[in-house]
């Protein structure tokens, strides 16, 4: 069981990196889809297995461009996890259309707020439209592939790991 669980953490982590590979345009080049394959995870393999994947995704994406805001990208990876572990809590509890709501404005408004207050407003207002795209973009993605990877998980007796 320890090994299945594994490897699905890695496959899921692989996943957030081919993601991290396809950028939405922004003014910084680390907002990608790098948070779907965690949002699946969350659901799939529990709240704390997609935070792992989101924080880790984030940080991926970030190094595939040089971590253009340096070590804010810690703070922002920490962000990722907690909204991606609310995300599959919220999920868990049959609140869907809360967790898809909550993850949208909170990755796209509220998890760029610190950097109004670090870089000024022009930096969030420029910032905010490309993570709003890529909130919903990751959404879509994650709320499509969830429903069918969750009937063949159990059928593969995965869902229990």
């Amino acid at each position: 069981m320890l090994g299945k669980r594994a490897s699905l953490l890695a496959m899921f982590i692989a996943l957030s990196v081919v993601g991290a590979l396809i950028k939405i345009p922004s003014v910084i080049g680390s907002v990608a889809l790098d948070a779907f394959p965690a949002l699946v995870a969350a659901v799939l393999l529990g709240s704390r297995s997609g935070a792992l994947i989101a924080g880790f995704g984030h940080l991926l994406s970030a190094l595939i461009v040089g971590f253009p805001l340096g070590p804010m990208h810690l703070l922002i990876a920490v962000e990722m996890a907690v909204l991606v572990w609310l995300f599959g809590a919220l999920y868990e509890k049959s609140k869907r259309k809360t967790a898809v709501g909550f993850f949208l404005i909170g990755n796209g408004v509220v998890a760029p707020l610190p950097f109004l207050f670090m870089l000024g407003m022009g930096f969030y207002m420029a910032i905010m439209p490309g993570l709003v795209v890529a909130s919903a973009i990751n959404l879509v993605l994650a709320m499509a592939l969830i429903p069918r990877l969750v009937t063949i998980f159990e059928k593969k007796g995965l869902a229990s790991l």
